[in-house]
């Protein structure tokens, strides 16, 4: 039987903007706005742009352009806050200045 008509098991597309909770616990800056550069067709532009495919696995996000994986990120699992990053489709990440409180 197939569970391709349960949108539970479909992968959810989003903006790069959702995945702001899950960065934010990781990067100390407003990571969304960052500048990233995709390795694969070049494109530059802020984390918050690329497109999110996530569930409760992890999140992948991908290049608008060319949908190349640029940042993948998953828990190691149990509550502790350590993650698994892989960020080699990413050519560049670009911090924005942090402003003070």
């Amino acid at each position: 039987m197939s569970n391709r008509g349960n949108l539970s098991d479909e992968p959810r597309r989003l903006d790069g903007n959702a995945a702001a909770g899950v960065l934010e616990e990781i990067f100390a800056f407003q990571v969304t706005i960052a500048q990233t550069t995709c390795a694969g067709c070049g494109r530059t532009g802020p984390l918050g742009t690329l497109l999110l495919y996530g569930g409760e696995i992890g999140i992948v996000l991908r290049c608008p352009a060319c949908e190349r994986v640029l940042l993948r990120v998953a828990p190691e699992g149990g509550q502790d806050g350590r993650y698994w990053i892989d960020m080699r489709g990413m050519r560049t990440l670009r911090t924005a200045p942090i402003s003070p409180a």
